[in-house]
């Protein structure tokens, strides 16, 4: 049997400095946070809430659409055959398991859809189900976003304010190339349910003062969007293409605007199936809410769990000084510019065991024992991100590859280990052995057995990996 050693990560608490604002943290972050399945047709429930908040996340998303009736409001994705579910149910789900991963403060972002009467009827519901829970500082903008510590045990509603609606329902968004894709955020889809700015302002005031972390874009194009004011603080959303996009002209800009502000970014419209994006890019240009389907699996699902492994893994992750502070020469942090080594990770993977307890005997093979080999190698700014494989070691349940790679690191803050295992299959794809995820900065040097995960990022009982880390 592998030795146990001590654990993979140096920390199981939190251990960061948890007392900046808001827009200095990465936060684990969902999007449609109620859907069981696909974006098309799968139930609305408070079962993938519940979830996600055990899992730690920080950001729930809710899509807020009159009933049927009219005279309630349910939570379902809009347009869609998705099936509803109501809001106070997933209200008071939140309310009950808000924080049993974490103390550490919970979003709601509301994509709301309601005409005033619903929203006073929402505003209700949510200071009946939070109380004195609900941090709810005014109508008007915050001037600076508190810190996490501050806001331990509260919950936090974001959306824009009614009035932006009207603001933008007439505005055409084409900058540089942008247009606006016609999903979640495409404000001229909301509801024309105000005749003047003035009516617009004095409907549904509650609901208004409820708003602690205002959304929004504005007038203008993306330079507009990315200007920062000194004297107040906001939400900006942008899709993972209008990221992508946006990084070519303004990716210092975009870095710049989240040292104060924040900024969500989301899955493009066509992923019906909830698959998810590469979050690195959001990361490493300080996107602090970078939201994800939580209820499938992916490389990229695997990597964002990785993430949120840091600090305890209570959802938050105090962001690097390089995307909060000018360098030594005024300059803002670029992640695409030619950086130079600061440190090399070598990892040995020294022999693998578990599957024989945990699998079937025929998983892999029907008439022989597995073939595996184990893939290693970095997610992170472009030019760490690398991977790499072991050799294949046939019929044998406890492989013993013995293998050392070295890893240069230009952001080691910004890295995550990804370790793979898979069972050669000569007719047939591979067959999947097993996943994690680990962020380099939390790696404890030695010799470690490192658990393995499901697609799904669930721990197997047995299956692990006996590995060495090294700084070099």
């Amino acid at each position: 049997m592998m030795p146990c050693f001590l654990t993979i990560l140096p920390f199981f608490q939190v251990h960061h400095d948890m007392t900046g604002p808001l827009s200095h943290y990465f936060i684990y972050t969902g999007h449609n946070s109620y859907l069981t399945g696909n974006q098309l047709s799968s139930d609305c429930s408070d079962v993938p809430i519940i979830n996600a908040l055990h899992r730690g996340v920080r950001v729930i998303e809710l899509d807020i659409w009159p009933n049927s009736a009219g005279d309630n409001v349910n939570v379902l994705h809009g347009r869609t055959l998705t099936t509803p579910v109501e809001l106070i149910k997933c209200l008071r789900s939140i309310k009950e398991n808000a924080f049993v991963a974490s103390e550490y403060p919970l979003v709601i972002t509301l994509e709301d859809h309601l005409t005033p009467d619903l929203q006073a009827k929402v505003a209700e519901m949510i200071n009946e189900t939070f109380g004195d829970i609900l941090f709810a500082p005014g109508s008007e903008c915050l001037k600076d976003f508190p810190s996490p510590e501050f806001l331990k045990k509260r919950v936090i509603i974001s959306t824009k304010p009614p009035k932006e609606y009207l603001k933008a329902k007439d505005v055409k968004v084409q900058e540089g190339g942008l247009k606006k894709e016609k999903d979640e955020e495409a404000w001229g889809s909301e509801p024309n349910y105000a005749k003047n700015d003035k009516e617009q302002q004095n409907e549904a005031p509650e609901y208004r003062q409820l708003i602690a972390i205002h959304a929004g874009k504005g007038k203008g194009g993306m330079q507009d969007w990315l200007r920062v004011d000194p004297d107040k603080v906001r939400r900006l959303s942008l899709s993972e293409q209008e990221l992508e996009k946006a990084i070519v002209d303004y990716g210092r800009d975009i870095v710049r605007f989240t040292q104060r502000n924040l900024l969500r970014v989301y899955p493009k419209g066509i992923r019906f199936d909830s698959s998810n994006y590469n979050p690195l890019i959001a990361w490493s240009h300080g996107a602090q809410m970078v939201a994800f389907n939580m209820q499938g699996y992916g490389r990229s699902l695997w990597v964002m769990h990785g993430m949120f492994r840091a600090n305890g893994g209570c959802g938050y992750v105090k962001k690097p000084d390089i995307l909060l502070k000018p360098n030594a020469y005024g300059e803002v942090f670029d992640p695409n510019a030619s950086l130079p080594v600061k440190t090399t990770l070598r990892v040995t993977v020294y022999m693998g065991e578990g599957w024989y307890y945990d699998f079937r005997h025929t998983h892999f093979d029907t008439y022989s024992p597995p073939d595996f080999y184990a893939r290693v190698g970095i997610a992170g700014v472009p030019a760490d991100t690398i991977m790499k494989k072991t050799k294949t070691l046939e019929d044998n349940w406890i492989p013993n590859w013995d293998e050392v790679f070295e890893f240069p690191l230009r952001v080691p803050e910004l890295a995550l280990l990804r370790i793979e295992v898979h069972e050669y299959d000569m007719s047939e794809k591979d067959d999947f052995a097993g996943q994690t995820c680990l962020p380099v900065t939390e790696l404890c040097k030695g010799i470690r057995a490192v658990p393995l995960h499901n697609r799904k990022g669930v721990k197997y009982n047995s299956v692990k990996l006996l590995m060495r880390f090294e700084f070099v």
